[in-house]
């Protein structure tokens, strides 16, 4: 079977949805020997025209036009597009107008054509003083236009599926939700808390590290405390400012580092910190990458509650409202109960799903 993908960009820039449809694509082609052929929505992307062994192209322009030269157009046999969609992937404002008026042409043209949605994000929302307050009315537009014209969708979070299920008017009865995967690997055995070093890790991006410097500071140094931490370890980008040690320990940054050994470092870590919106965890690829590996996540309580399954307290520890004492034993339990969350949606899981989902005859 082959099917088109549609990303924002994909390796060597960084952007989380292009790795998710990479990671995707080589899971889908082991597995279930489905090639993918891959079209790039970002016009300013550099990178080769093969990665992975899968083809690439690129539209050189953003405009419906450019786009529907790189489509699929046989008309002999089954064409399936898969679009990651997030509007700010493909426009600066969050409406990628052009992407979904070159979809509705090419879907409505051919017989054989399927389109297959999944939904990273829906529309955005803001205060009165952003753009996107101003923009959210053609962001849900499009995105409604995108739920009425797609074949099937897929979505990372339950509130999304809630959305989309009322755009789809009754459409969409089967709306799969797939919180985000690790894109640091998954280990196939996992050492018990008990024998890993007492070491943390804050890894991911500049913001979210940002903020776990900026904003945890007395959660990081309890859990430093309560759990004996012994060495600190930063892995990502590097940041505009200095790091202070966390209870006389010495923060050692290790910059950007290779898959293979991000996950060696996780798999040989007792805590992995974050400071991440709750009600959002289910997209975060840094909460999944310590999921996958059975560390213990912990982190700072930010603007959410418990939602997509998730518990405070069961799968995850807040820093700042844990009313118990941190120990290795509840801690290795927590880890446990993490893992087993994320085992239910891990990228073997979700290659079936996705197979499934746009294979020609299951449409």
């Amino acid at each position: 079977m082959v099917i088109t993908a549609i990303v924002p960009r994909l390796p060597p820039a960084v952007d989380g949805v292009g790795d998710y449809g990479l990671n995707l694509a080589q899971q889908m082609r082991q597995d279930f020997s489905v090639n993918t052929k891959f079209i790039i929505g970002d016009d300013n992307w550099t990178g080769e025209n093969s990665l992975k062994g899968f083809t690439v192209k690129q539209v050189t322009n953003k405009s419906a036009s450019t786009l529907s030269e790189l489509l699929p157009k046989n008309q002999e046999s089954a064409q399936v597009v898969l679009l990651h969609y997030v509007g700010y992937g493909y426009a600066r404002r969050g409406c990628p107008v052009w992407l979904v008026k070159a979809l509705e042409t090419w879907r409505k043209t051919g017989n054989n054509r399927r389109l297959v949605t999944m939904f990273h994000e829906v529309y955005a929302f803001g205060a009165i003083w952003t753009s996107q307050f101003w923009t959210s009315p053609l962001q849900r537009n499009l995105a409604a236009r995108l739920v009425k014209l797609s074949d099937r969708c897929l979505t990372s979070k339950q509130g999304y599926a809630e959305k989309i299920s009322r755009f789809s008017q009754g459409k969409h009865l089967d709306i799969p939700t797939l919180p985000v995967f690790s894109n640091v690997g998954e280990p196939e055995y996992l050492t018990p808390l008990s024998q890993r070093p007492r070491r943390l890790v804050i890894f991911g991006g500049g913001g979210p590290r940002s903020r776990v410097y900026q904003q945890s500071q007395l959660a990081l140094q309890r859990t430093c405390q309560e759990l004996e931490i012994e060495e600190i370890l930063d892995i990502g980008p590097g940041l505009n400012f200095a790091i202070s040690p966390v209870n006389n320990i010495p923060v050692t940054c290790l910059g950007i580092k290779s898959v293979s050994e991000i996950s060696d470092i996780l798999s040989n870590s007792l805590v992995g910190f974050f400071n991440y919106p709750l009600e959002y965890l289910t997209k975060s690829t840094i909460f999944a990458a310590y999921c996958a590996h059975g560390v213990l996540p912990v982190g700072t309580w930010y603007a959410g509650a418990d939602l997509d399954g998730l518990v405070a307290g069961k799968h995850y520890w807040l820093g700042d409202k844990q009313e118990k004492k941190m120990n290795l034993a509840d801690g290795q339990l927590v880890a446990d109960h993490a893992y087993t969350w994320y085992k239910k949606h891990n990228l073997s899981a979700q290659a079936r799903i996705f197979t499934s989902c746009t294979s020609f005859e299951n449409i």
